[in-house]
């Protein structure tokens, strides 16, 4: 194909990500900020969606908790987010959720879903990830989606760890193939560590704009 061949009907494709973490009883928001996109993972998606692929879909949203570095003297460092790296996880991926709402795993398709937000005219439109920690959330009987188990425990003074978390990384991650937890990661953002409570209902509202342009 000679360079030029297609400029014409060449299309730009942008990406933005936007994250807010709130309390959706009280209306706290405890995070919102932008995130980072992996975009050599997400073009490999959009091709594969284009090419009628079943797979590469948004599929789950990722937990971890090594977003964070925090010194003797409570100063906490940042972590770069991981989208340039060769890897498909958190930097501690401990949990997550399935937010495709025809997927079996889904536990509640009314607050774990994925909405496309367009209005005419517009070249740019949104997909918008909710997802819900509800009470008892994260629960050590849970062997689906807890990966390598809750260590937070300690620093949350539970007797229990049911519903008590501390995160401070999130990503989105493809659907594919092989099954649960092995999709490409496509987002990534580190903020300031957010502790999930048992007596506290967090919801994650992941915005993805998606914005066409030409050369």
């Amino acid at each position: 194909m000679e360079a030029g061949q297609f400029i014409e009907t060449s299309v730009k494709i942008g990406m933005m990500g936007h994250l807010k973490i709130w309390d959706p009883e009280s209306g706290d928001v405890f995070v919102n900020k932008k995130n980072k996109i992996n975009f050599e993972n997400m073009s490999r998606c959009i091709a594969n969606k284009l090419a009628n692929n079943d797979n590469f879909s948004i599929y789950e949203m990722h937990f971890g908790n090594a977003g964070t570095i925090t010194d003797s003297s409570g100063n906490v460092t940042y972590r770069a987010e991981k989208v340039n790296l060769d890897s498909d996880n958190l930097y501690n991926d401990v949990f997550y959720k399935n937010v495709d709402i025809i997927d079996a795993d889904n536990t509640d398709i009314t607050k774990n879903k994925m909405e496309v937000n367009y209005t005419t005219g517009n070249v740019y439109s949104d997909i918008v990830t909710t997802c819900t920690l509800n009470y008892a959330e994260p629960s050590t009987s849970d062997n689906t989606f807890n990966l390598f188990g809750l260590s937070q425990s300690n620093d949350d003074t539970a007797t229990s760890i049911d519903g008590n978390f501390i995160f401070d990384e999130i990503g989105l991650k493809s659907k594919a193939a092989a099954g649960r937890n092995t999709g490409l990661l496509l987002t990534h953002v580190v903020f300031h560590p957010v502790q999930k409570s048992a007596n506290r209902l967090i919801q994650i509202i992941y915005t993805i704009r998606v914005r066409t342009d030409n050369y």
